[in-house]
């Protein structure tokens, strides 16, 4: 900070001025040679320009109020004004200054891209709509790759979740968190456990964990399984099953089989 009574401003630089007469903080920006008059006082400055490349972000804090046709609002003493305690995310674009109050969190950030097989976990910390869906604060989504994430004020980012391959001969036994609506269009009570036999990379839905990888049993003419039924289901053949019931799976049902959770 100096206390010069001419102030030479480069190019992308900038300096916050208090005028002592209306105590209103304004703005100066290079290239200009500024000259203090006596009631006004440097409070900040010369500094560089907040620079965005593309596929970068920033986290503006007290970010400035803004009408209509993206024009400042001012106080009636002709002061501008901030969101007090609120957060800002402000993409490519020309250098800027930062305005009295504006503060610059962390540092300017490329994008997040996330991979093949691979998703974010988000969750709303605050309402917000997002490609018409509204999602109220608590809730908790995914955003799957291959993609680059654009990141929002309302929305955090809890964690990056991995697929889970599912080989021949093996099944993901998963358990619902709470009630929803699966993949396939099945609702799942808080609780439930089932398998899903898919052959490929499968990522668990938010509302679903994974409690083990179960490997089938491989039949032959000389070997079989004697199943028992913890409750009634219907089994992956199509077969009612009351419970406490008991029956074999030989080679002439399959080659191989993976018990149901039931």
């Amino acid at each position: 900070m100096s206390s010069a009574a001419v102030i030479r401003i480069k190019p992308y630089f900038y300096i916050h001025v208090l005028d002592n007469n209306s105590n209103v903080s304004r703005v100066e920006v290079g290239p200009q040679t500024f000259t203090r008059q006596d009631h006004e006082k440097l409070v900040s400055g010369p500094d560089p320009m907040v620079m965005i490349p593309p596929r970068n972000y920033c986290i503006i804090q007290n970010p400035v109020q803004r009408g209509e046709k993206g024009g400042l609002v001012k106080d009636e003493g002709g002061q501008i004004k901030i969101k007090h305690g609120d957060e800002e995310i402000r993409f490519e674009q020309d250098p800027f200054p930062l305005y009295p109050g504006e503060k610059l969190f962390g540092k300017v950030t490329p994008l997040q891209v996330v991979a093949p097989n691979t998703a974010l976990k988000l969750r709303a910390n605050r309402d917000v709509i997002i490609d018409d869906h509204k999602y109220l604060a608590g809730d908790e989504w995914l955003f799957k790759g291959p993609g680059t994430y654009v990141p929002k004020i309302e929305v955090t980012v809890v964690e990056v979740v991995n697929a889970r391959v599912v080989k021949p001969l093996q099944a993901l036994r998963l358990k619902a968190k709470k009630r929803f609506t699966d993949a396939h269009g099945v609702v799942r009570k808080a609780g439930e456990e089932y398998l899903h036999k898919e052959i490929g990379a499968y990522i668990p839905n938010v509302d679903e964990e994974v409690v083990e990888t179960v490997n089938a049993f491989v039949l032959t003419e000389k070997k079989a399984l004697a199943l028992r039924a913890k409750q009634t289901f219907t089994d992956t053949f199509g077969k009612a099953r009351k419970a406490g019931e008991e029956w074999l799976v030989t080679l002439q049902d399959a080659e191989s089989h993976i018990p149901d959770v039931s």
